[in-house]
């Protein structure tokens, strides 16, 4: 019997942006370092899609309406600085950057002998990460993903990466698993439709994953990332915060 699950109420088409992550080439931030002046932190063109994920939770969690703007806000204005403060958050510094790398940095599957058996990607994503995902989606929770998505030992290659957010899952008598997901790089018209396959009954093995997120690379394995929630009343003042987020 197919075992399913959503959180209530999340339509990506509503309740994620309605812009794609697409940004020019502009600082992040801009720091005022006093005698220095001010100095440009980030480059917005390489993807904000982790604080786009970020916001979309802080934004549902808070009972807030949907964030109503159809076009990427200019660098400066309330809401790129909020997306791009999640943006860092969602990096969970040092921790989170160095559990991109250590992926990126692993084989799909298992290697070694049984007594020194370094565990693949496939094994990390099925057995330690899926439960994860699945308690935040049977408690109602949204999840953020981090998609690991090259085999290299290249540090620079870490922003071919990508940040996405699941909402809900369907689980087959055979272990094939969908997850639902809002894609930051997905256009709002199509935002429904994102999906994310996997089989997991065997995960010392190579676990190939088939997905339709707006990517040019294979996904090799996922994550959930250390989210925290922020208060994001100030990007709409006028509606109150729920009182039971915590």
């Amino acid at each position: 019997m197919t075992q399913h699950n959503a959180v209530p109420g999340f339509q990506p088409s509503v309740h994620g942006l309605q812009f794609t992550n697409s940004w020019p080439h502009e600082p992040d931030i801009v720091v005022d370092v006093g005698p220095l002046g001010k100095v440009p932190i980030g480059d917005a063109s390489n993807g904000l899609c982790g604080g786009m994920v970020y916001t979309v939770i802080d934004v549902f969690r808070a009972g807030l309406p949907p964030i109503p703007d159809t076009t990427n806000p200019a660098q400066g204005t309330p809401l790129f600085d909020y997306l791009v403060s999640r943006l860092f958050a969602s990096f969970d510094l040092p921790a989170g950057v160095l559990k991109y790398y250590q992926w990126m940095t692993t084989p799909d599957h298992d290697t070694g002998l049984w007594i020194v058996t370094r565990r693949g990607v496939g094994w990390h994503t099925i057995t330690e990460e899926w439960p994860r995902i699945k308690a935040d989606i049977d408690t109602g929770m949204l999840s953020p993903l981090g998609l690991v998505t090259v085999y290299t030992t290249d540090p620079s290659k870490m922003g071919q990466n990508h940040q996405v957010l699941a909402y809900g899952y369907e689980l087959a008598d055979d272990g094939l698993l969908t997850l639902y997901l809002y894609d930051p790089n997905t256009a709002p018209a199509e935002a429904d439709d994102v999906r994310l396959t996997i089989n997991l009954s065997q995960p010392t093995h190579t676990s190939p994953i088939t997905h339709n997120v707006n990517i040019g690379n294979p996904i090799r394995g996922f994550f959930r990332t250390a989210y925290a929630f922020a208060n994001p009343a100030a990007l709409e003042p006028t509606t109150p915060l729920r009182q039971s987020v915590e």
